[in-house]
């Protein structure tokens, strides 16, 4: 820096420097005691061997004068060189905090955004929450009356339990004539451990509620019969159905690691399942392939397809479901008999058909035709080889209003009170060694205890 200065300040010094004398002239630089930085010129003289003191002080007065015009030029110049980089750090420094600015901005629009949509969701539930708030005020009570029967409760047009037979008078006289005689029952029925008839339903046992969209609907249940050490009848198995390509199948060790929602295994299933109809029996998932009448048997233990048929004739994707939709046209089932599917056909015109599977190879081994049509009931379920019918998933208080006996091909109405605490019941399986009902009702997992006992033999 001082280089180009040292030669310009040479130019304006009045002395004679000859080109002997050059190479010992010399610039040096240093600080004073105070700290400050001092520029020192020196050149030989080339006629004066010593200072005579008087005579030479104009002449270092002016090399003392241009002397500090160097140094303040030079203090100039690395000011100037200095405020410049400053300048240019600055303005790089500005770039970064302003960039870093911008993307705090962009973050906190898409916070405001996601907790927007999480109000919007929470103001819909709690509409939803006043509304049946309401309707449970509007609601009468249950009254008694003279002759020690109960008048049937309101229900509403939806429910299908109108659509059986002559509607609200078999149902009422349902009611009147056959619950109490089920409740009549000799104290024995209690502790009834065979295979018998279905005499009542409890109320539901809360385990879990699903966490997101998806855990609408539904399958979660308990295999009766496991087997091999991997998984056991305390394993809990859960499908989250509603998506487009449902595939995913968690495992959860125990009832207590799935009310935490603490997996310990994820399968992925090698086809997409359709709806809530499947069901777990002797180590294996059994599920409808998604837009098929195609039964799949997937094996838990070695996590593939064990096998695959298709369920003659029956209808699926949206052709004979159940009265809430859902693609709900084949739903399996396992109980003390074995292996069940309940569907419809085209040929049966919408009624419930019931088949015996075979548990691995999935042929049908014997079918049977009832007189109850599958769109008008909301869900079904076998117990030892009888079949039983739902009549409403969204009524608090609902019936299981209809069962079929395979042993005798006959068919009648029931009346026994169930309840859809949630108001969306998509899935009802039994359990035969809980004897348990599982249900997913409206994001929640439900079971309920049943109580059998011995058949009444009552023809239709």
């Amino acid at each position: 820096m001082w280089l180009p200065v040292f030669l310009l300040c040479l130019s304006c010094l009045s002395l004679p420097v000859p080109s002997q004398a050059q190479d010992r002239a010399s610039l040096r630089r240093s600080n004073d005691h105070a700290g400050r930085c001092h520029y020192t010129f020196t050149v030989a003289s080339p006629e004066e061997s010593s200072c005579s003191g008087s005579s030479m002080k104009p002449k270092m007065d002016g090399v003392s004068s241009r002397l500090t015009m160097l140094e303040a030029l030079v203090s100039r110049l690395i000011a100037d060189d200095g405020g410049s980089r400053t300048r240019g750090n600055g303005e790089e420094g500005f770039q970064e905090v302003y960039s870093q600015v911008t993307r705090e901005r962009n973050q906190l629009q898409q916070d405001k955004e996601r907790l927007n949509g999480q109000v919007q969701e929470l103001q819909r539930r709690l509409a939803e929450l006043s509304q049946e708030a309401e309707s449970l005020r509007q609601r009468p009570c249950q009254q008694t009356n003279t002759s020690g029967g109960t008048q049937r409760e309101n229900r509403p047009a939806s429910d299908p339990a109108y659509h059986f037979g002559n509607g609200a008078y078999q149902e009422m006289k349902a009611e009147v004539t056959e619950v109490p005689a089920s409740r009549l029952s000799p104290e024995g029925n209690h502790n009834f451990t065979g295979c018998g008839e279905l005499q009542s339903v409890g109320d539901p046992v809360l385990h879990r509620k699903a966490d997101s969209i998806t855990g609408k609907y539904g399958v979660w249940l308990q295999d009766p019969e496991p087997q091999g050490p991997l998984y056991t009848n305390k394993t809990v198995w859960r499908i989250d159905t509603v998506g487009k390509d449902v595939r995913q199948l968690f495992a959860y060790e125990d009832m207590d690691q799935l009310s935490k929602g603490f997996p310990m295994k994820v399968l992925v299933l090698p086809e997409p399942m359709e709806s809530t109809g499947a069901t777990m029996y002797r180590g294996s998932l059994y599920y409808q392939r998604k837009r098929s009448r195609t039964l799949i048997r997937y094996d838990l233990t070695s996590e593939s397809l064990a096998s695959r048929r298709e369920l003659p004739h029956a209808g699926f994707h949206g052709q004979h479901p159940y009265s809430w939709g859902g693609y709900t046209d084949i739903d399996l089932a396992a109980d003390e008999q074995g292996m069940w599917a309940i569907y419809s056909t085209s040929k049966a015109k919408g009624a419930i058909v019931v088949s015996q599977l075979d548990p691995k190879s999935l042929d049908v081994k014997r079918s049977w035709e009832t007189n109850m049509r599958k769109n008008t009931v909301a869900n079904a379920f076998m117990v030892c080889g009888r079949l039983y019918t739902v009549a409403s998933y969204t009524a608090p208080n609902t019936t299981v209003n209809y069962v079929f006996d395979t042993a005798t091909g006959v068919g009648r109405a029931l009346a026994l009170p169930f309840k859809n605490k949630y108001r969306y019941n998509s899935m009802v399986d039994y359990n035969h060694v809980q004897r348990k009902l599982y249900a997913w009702d409206n994001f929640h997992m439900v079971t309920y205890d049943i109580r059998l006992g011995r058949a009444s033999h009552v023809s239709s």
